[in-house]
């Protein structure tokens, strides 16, 4: 009774939230309230979830979890889109985009069919994950640096969103912590795993996505073409800085620098993981450290340009109003996040835990279960890797109870649960794109939809074949 409960709450939930995206309603404040309605939910069942500090009443939880949520937010991701909000506001404003953009489509420009850079970009993308790890970082990096690029080259606004929305999905990295956590269990070294099992199937279903990718996107632009130019876009978009930005007229050596600096955060990024693996040396620098020394450098280049103290510092003005202007998003992760949480209060992921506990079988039906499992989840939630979390200490006796590989259930349930967020609609990289293009999270949805699905089905295929 406890379980039909559960799942036709969660069904419920589910539709509103359909419902509401469908209708084009704030999505931020449909997130928060089916959260807090989801929390009170779980209270009246008799579940419990933990706060920070326990309000004296258990009727003021879910907003003490709400508060949580905010206080964990800005300090962690909520953090990293306000420094690289400000740091993209303030390349516009001393006209660094403006030289980057100019070099970038100049090669670019020269490719007959712009079609053939998804793939390219898609495949770029997911090697820099390698270095950014978080979906939802590296989507927020390239959106500054790289979507302006792709945008005046010609590509439309979905395709452009789509391709960045899915760059982080399954490249082998030893630095996962989800591949982490999974050798951990499997008693192996973290490079065996990644390498011996994980390569086996995600390389080829990146090279079969890249693909898929393009086929897909150019049958959606032909059927649904762009109605807006880049120049259009930028004057309606709410996230750009109010400032006109300095035409910036240096050329030689100093024209290279100011092209360089809005790259210089993956470029360092990309340098130290270099150092790290050629050299041993263990520099682990965040995403937040590196913006704000490539910023430091931004204002030292605007110092040796100008020779002019004042100016320079009053420019700077633009990096924290660029911080200002990008709150909605770290809203937008908040609201997500709450609406996790209540989904979690009320027990899905304990219901799940329990279906597959009793749960044996062959040994392909119970990987076709977990992928399914995984793909519901994910979907509802929008996280790829809290379902692989929860369910790493289920691996070993599923796998038992099969008579089956442990490897053969870890690499499907974790490769479906990091494509498949890129199709959730209160996935925080999928709203992070919608958010920064202004496009609904369902138009981009439906762009990430049929590449990543054909993903999951072939790394599916390929996991039973192999393993």
């Amino acid at each position: 009774m406890n379980a039909l409960l559960v799942s036709g709450i969660g069904l419920i939930a589910v539709v509103v939230l359909v419902w509401m995206l469908l209708k084009k309603q704030d999505i931020k404040m449909t997130l928060l309230g089916l959260g807090l309605i989801l929390m009170y939910a779980a209270i009246l069942m008799g579940n419990t979830f933990k706060v920070s500090t326990p309000p004296g009443s258990i009727w003021l939880t879910p907003f003490q979890a709400l508060v949580d949520q905010f206080s964990s937010t800005l300090v962690g991701p909520g953090f990293v889109i306000l420094i690289l909000g400000g740091y993209s506001a303030y390349m516009s404003h001393i006209g660094a985009n403006e030289i980057t953009v100019q070099a970038l489509t100049k090669p670019l420009s020269r490719i007959k069919s712009i079609y053939i850079l998804v793939p390219i970009v898609f495949l770029i993308g997911n090697l820099l994950s390698l270095v950014i790890p978080s979906a939802s970082n590296l989507a927020i990096i390239l959106l500054a640096t790289l979507y302006p690029v792709l945008r005046v080259t010609g590509m439309s606004r979905l395709t452009a969103a789509a391709v960045i929305a899915t760059t982080a999905t399954i490249v082998p990295t030893p630095l996962g912590s989800d591949n982490v956590a999974v050798a951990a269990q499997l008693n192996m070294s973290v490079a065996e795993y990644v390498f011996r099992y994980h390569a086996l199937v995600s390389i080829p279903t990146l090279l079969a996505i890249a693909m898929v990718h393009y086929f897909w996107q150019k049958h959606e632009d032909k059927h649904n073409p762009e109605s807006i130019s880049y120049d259009a876009e930028i004057d309606q978009n709410e996230l750009q800085s109010s400032d006109t930005p300095e035409q910036n007229k240096y050329t030689g050596f100093l024209s290279v620098i100011y092209g360089i600096l809005p790259l210089l955060p993956i470029i360092l990024l990309l340098a130290i993981f270099v150092f790290n693996m050629l050299l041993g040396t263990k520099l682990n620098l965040s995403v937040q450290v590196v913006t704000l020394i490539s910023f430091t450098l931004a204002v030292l280049t605007e110092l040796i340009a100008k020779r002019h103290l004042k100016p320079v510092l009053q420019g700077t003005n633009a990096f924290f109003d660029g911080m200002g202007s990008v709150m909605s998003i770290v809203a937008l992760l908040v609201a997500a996040q709450t609406f996790v949480q209540g989904l979690t209060a009320i027990g899905i992921l304990d219901l799940v835990q329990k279906a597959m506990q009793s749960t044996s079988g062959s040994g392909i039906i119970l990987p076709i279960m977990m992928v399914v499992f995984t793909a519901v989840i994910v979907l509802l939630s929008g996280s790829g890797t809290a379902l692989v979390f929860a369910m790493i200490p289920l691996l070993v006796p599923l796998s038992k109870a099969a008579g089956i590989s442990p490897i053969a259930l870890a690499v499907p349930m974790q490769l479906a649960g990091n494509l498949l967020r890129a199709v959730s609609p209160v996935a925080a990289v999928v709203l992070i794109v919608a958010g920064t293009t202004k496009m609904s999270p369902m138009q981009i949805v439906r762009r990430t939809s049929v590449p990543m699905v054909f993903g999951v089905v072939m790394m599916l295929v390929l996991s039973l074949l192999i393993f």
